[in-house]
């Protein structure tokens, strides 16, 4: 690893940048050094909080600081043409999901990329919270034996009435497809991680709250190719009665020949041997943050990205190697349509 420093540049300040910002300000091996909004509100308070250089053009923005690393937290609408404006050559792109506005748009940028010789990465956040890494250890050690299925019901309760996700993040509610396409797709990225690769989908999906544009409700079944399924069962208007709601936002199960193991609202993760009546507490690698998103996690996989950077070793979700996802996400949307199972093989 070298002793470089890594010069970063935020697209996008919305809601949940923040959460990027301040993972980016605690490392010491990189430096926060431009912020770009198109809002001159948002702007200003970056800029004051961080000390960096503002400004809403980002390709002049990137021109003039010639970031290592640009971290794009903007709408899936706003990705390829953000992408264009920063592309160079060793240059890594981050980028929210959902990415692009669809699997071909996806494509064509990614595409781009590589000629341009930049690598884009997905910020998939939830395979780095610090109770999956165990999960994913535990499966790594053996100590599950052959897995039969994995579940997890989304329940934060944050979907209700005329004011649903307003004060939050109001995209949520115009977004034509959202339960899957905007959380579901954390889920499918996890058990595809966990599981491996996904041979066929079934997906039920519904609205229950008439105030918005998407579905908030469903189901969504996925066969993986070592024969294990997973569930993905949410419901937005639901709650999980956690002390902090959006720490895990529901309950994760993992049923194998060894056992089971369970992941509670408020980020305990158990095991129960098969056969047993209690269950041990299973040790997480890095402590949970319970005032940051989801365990720590922003600050977690921005961590393994330096290091991936620096090291000269290729991160996890670049990318290429996320595609699936989002043509998982279509065949679901499909199924949902059309009332019936779809093969992705």
């Amino acid at each position: 690893m070298t002793s470089e420093r890594l010069r970063v540049m935020v697209v996008g300040l919305g809601y949940f940048s923040w959460y990027h910002l301040d993972a980016w300000s605690e490392q010491p091996h990189a430096r926060l050094v431009a912020a770009c909004d198109l809002d001159p509100q948002r702007l200003s308070r970056a800029v004051a909080a961080y000390a960096v250089v503002g400004g809403a053009d980002a390709a002049a923005l990137a021109g003039s600081q010639d970031p290592h690393i640009v971290d794009i937290v903007a709408p899936p609408e706003a990705h390829a043409a953000l992408v264009a404006d920063v592309l160079a050559p060793g240059r890594w792109i981050i980028c929210q999901k959902p990415f692009c506005r669809s699997v071909a748009e996806a494509e064509r940028v990614i595409a781009a990329a590589e000629a341009a010789g930049a690598q884009i990465v997905i910020h998939e956040n939830f395979r780095f919270q610090p109770w999956y890494r165990a999960v994913r250890s535990f499966l790594d050690a053996g100590r599950m034996g052959a897995v039969y299925q994995a579940s997890f019901s989304l329940r934060p309760g944050d979907g209700r009435g005329a004011d649903a996700y307003r004060d939050r993040q109001p995209a949520f509610r115009t977004m034509p497809r959202f339960l899957l396409r905007e959380t579901g797709t954390h889920f499918v990225d996890l058990f595809r991680w966990l599981l491996g690769e996904v041979d066929s989908v079934y997906a039920d999906l519904h609205r229950l709250n008439p105030h918005i544009a998407g579905e908030d409700a469903g189901l969504l079944l996925m066969q993986h190719a070592g024969g294990a399924r997973s569930v993905f069962d949410g419901n937005r208007l639901a709650d999980s009665g956690a002390d902090v709601p959006r720490l895990t936002m529901g309950v994760f199960r993992l049923e194998g020949e060894a056992g089971c193991l369970r992941l509670d609202p408020d980020g305990g993760l158990f095991f129960r041997a098969f056969g047993a009546q209690t269950e041990t507490v299973l040790p997480l690698p890095y402590p949970a943050a319970r005032d940051g998103f989801g365990g720590g996690c922003v600050h977690a996989l921005i961590s393994h990205l330096v290091s991936a950077r620096l090291g000269g070793t290729e991160p996890e979700n670049t990318a290429r190697a996320y595609l699936p996802v989002l043509r998982i996400i279509d065949a679901a949307y499909r199924s949902a349509e059309e009332g019936r199972q779809i093969s992705l093989r």
